[in-house]
């Protein structure tokens, strides 16, 4: 049996799955494949590394620096999640919190990583193994990109969105890539369903420089929602388990509340529980 694991991210929000994958960590719990969307990715990356806390880390004390996300940094360079204060400053070998990316990719597990080509506004699918290397996090700016409230991030002259626009919950990725049964995290109650109207808002400000971009934001609430119904067919068939909080109370994407961060990690870190029993 190959079990594949996702995390859907969802900016501030994915300490949920923070906690998740540092109780994996604990308690010695391995997946096959690994699909990150967002924040999610960022997630994967530390599990893959067996850096239990790093995360943890990140969401309670970094988010709330100036240089990481600020109103500040949207005025200079219109970018208001500083991705490269992130990936470089902080998780190059250099940085203040490095990332052990010899030990992620020495994990063996596939790591693919999902983002939006904003010329085409299709899903593009990252592979760590080919397209990361120590000090060159990419890919994973690229789907942790936000659209509006950062610009389009640029890797070899294409410009990327954030991966959830495209594909938010790759449950068919998965199965198509050989997983058996998947474990799925989200970052929102799992009976949530999205509305459109803010993807439409975000649409119109798009819609000049990327269209097709536009069309597929449009588009974002009935993906996720679909996405999310199918995913339910395949958990009474037994082959994925969604891992979900019962709630988020006024949690937004960049919501810089640090009660509710670290309540959300708790959640994620107990809630975890449950792929134990899925597993026996």
């Amino acid at each position: 049996m190959k079990t594949g694991v996702i995390d859907v991210g969802g900016g501030l929000r994915g300490a949920y799955g923070a906690g998740v994958f540092d109780f994996c960590m604990a308690l010695g719990i391995q997946f096959d494949y690994c699909v990150g969307i967002s924040a999610g990715s960022a997630n994967i990356s530390s599990y893959l590394a067996h850096q239990k806390g790093r995360n943890y880390t990140f969401y309670t004390d970094y988010s709330f620096r100036r240089e990481y996300m600020s109103l500040s940094n949207f005025i200079h360079d219109r970018n208001y999640v500083d991705l490269d204060y992130i990936y470089d400053e902080l998780s190059g070998s250099w940085g203040e919190y490095p990332l052990d990316f010899k030990a992620a990719r020495e994990s063996g597990i596939p790591f693919t990583i999902v983002a939006t080509n904003a010329l085409t506004g299709k899903a593009h699918y990252f592979d760590m193994m080919n397209d990361m290397r120590q000090d060159d996090y990419d890919p994973i700016k690229a789907s942790c990109c936000v659209p509006v409230v950062n610009q389009a991030y640029e890797i070899d002259g294409v410009p990327y969105y954030d991966g959830g626009m495209s594909d938010p919950i790759p449950v068919l990725k998965c199965f198509e890539d050989g997983c058996d049964r998947i474990v799925l995290v989200l970052t929102r109650p799992r009976d949530f369903e999205r509305s459109a109207a803010k993807d439409e808002l975000i649409a119109r400000l798009l819609e000049k420089e990327y269209p097709k971009a536009a069309h597929t934001m449009r588009n974002r609430a009935t993906m996720y929602n679909t996405e999310l119904a199918l995913a339910k067919e395949y958990e009474k068939l037994g082959k994925v388990l969604i891992v979900a909080p019962d709630t988020i109370g006024n949690m937004k994407t960049l919501s810089k509340d640090k009660d509710a961060i670290e309540h959300l990690y708790l959640k994620g870190f107990h809630d975890a529980e449950k792929i134990l029993d899925w597993y026996r």
